[in-house]
C-alpha cells in the first residue's frame, strides 16, 4: 500500500492499494512519525481497494486518538467494495463517511 500525506488546513492521508493486516502495520507506523497540527484528519480512500477488519480496527482507534485531542477524522471517496464493508459490519454509523 502507498501512503501520501499533505498538510494544510486538515492533514489528508491518501491511501492507495489494500488495507489488510499486513499493511495496517504500515499504516500505524506512518501515522505514529507525521505530526498532526491540523484540527481534522480526512482519509482519501479514492485509490483504496481494500479494507479489512484490521484496516477498520485501526480507523477506530485514530479515530478515538483524534478525539482524545479534539481532532476529528472523516474518512472520504470509498468505492463501493470499501463502501459495502462498511455497511455490512456497522461502521458506516460510527465513523464519519463522505
Amino acid at each position: 500500500m502507498e501512503i501520501k500525506f499533505t498538510h494544510g488546513n486538515e492533514m489528508v492521508v491518501k491511501l492507495i492499494g489494500r488495507l489488510d493486516t499486513v499493511t495496517s502495520t504500515q499504516l500505524a507506523d506512518a501515522l505514529a512519525k507525521e505530526k498532526v497540527d491540523e484540527p481534522m484528519v480526512i482519509i482519501d480512500a479514492s485509490e483504496l481497494e481494500y479494507i479489512s477488519s484490521a484496516g477498520l480496527r485501526l480507523l477506530i482507534s485514530l479515530k478515538k486518538e483524534l478525539a482524545d485531542k479534539n481532532k476529528t477524522l472523516e474518512i472520504h471517496s470509498l468505492n463501493d467494495v470499501c463502501t459495502e464493508v462498511f455497511k455490512v459490519t456497522g461502521f458506516i454509523n460510527v465513523l464519519t463517511v463522505k
